[in-house]
């Protein structure tokens, strides 16, 4: 899946989520990014859909980037156990596999980039979409820790590829009821959606300066 061409706006936000993983047969991430609106605050929203693998991953999404040039990218994740939505402040330099990622590698704790730091924070202020998703009657909560996966992986790859140049964030979202993990915490798949939305629109008008 790659952005759709759109004839109205010129500025583009780069928006990610991920394919099945794990077993399950579907991902809401991957639901979400296909019912998102073509545009959103002002932006087209161009989309991507990467695969759960480590390196492939960071690869595919940075060189979108490069294609795109986008105004800013949000990135969107599931994090099964979760019962909010979760943007993330920081990536971390290490990749482990829990599980093997869907290409097989489990990597044991080695860096996701050999000349980088151990971490790198967002310059976007996190706060604002917690805010506005709380003022939704959305659960939203911040997050420090984007885990280890494929996840933390792209994330920690685009700050630093992106070098601050244009604001980037990661959005970890919980499993929908539909996925049948009936004993974990979910929410319906129209409340993360209005949530991604509106996290979107409040990155949108944070880059227009409003």
């Amino acid at each position: 899946m790659t952005e759709k061409t759109l004839s109205g706006p010129s500025e583009l936000i780069l928006v990610t989520a991920f394919e099945p993983f794990g077993g399950d047969s579907m991902n809401p991430s991957e639901r979400v990014l296909a019912r998102l609106p073509d545009i959103i605050g002002g932006f087209g929203i161009a989309r991507r859909l990467l695969p759960v693998e480590f390196v492939r991953a960071v690869k595919l999404a940075t060189e979108e980037y490069d294609r795109l040039s986008p105004a800013a990218v949000v990135m969107i994740g599931q994090a099964g156990g979760r019962e909010s939505i979760t943007p993330e402040t920081t990536g971390k330099n290490v990749m482990f596999g829990r599980i093997p990622d869907n290409a097989g590698f489990a990597p044991d704790h080695i860096p996701v980039s050999q000349s980088g730091p151990d971490t790198l924070v967002t310059s976007f202020p996190i706060g604002k979409i917690v805010d506005a998703l709380s003022g939704l009657g959305i659960p939203c909560r911040r997050s420090d820790d984007a885990g280890e996966y494929v996840c933390n992986a792209v994330y920690y790859g685009m700050l630093e590829h992106a070098g601050g140049r244009v604001p980037a964030v990661f959005i970890h979202i919980p499993y929908i009821p539909e996925q049948g993990h009936a004993d974990r915490p979910s929410l319906p798949e129209d409340i993360i959606l209005c949530g991604i939305e509106a996290a979107i629109a409040t990155v949108a008008g944070e880059v227009k300066g409003q």
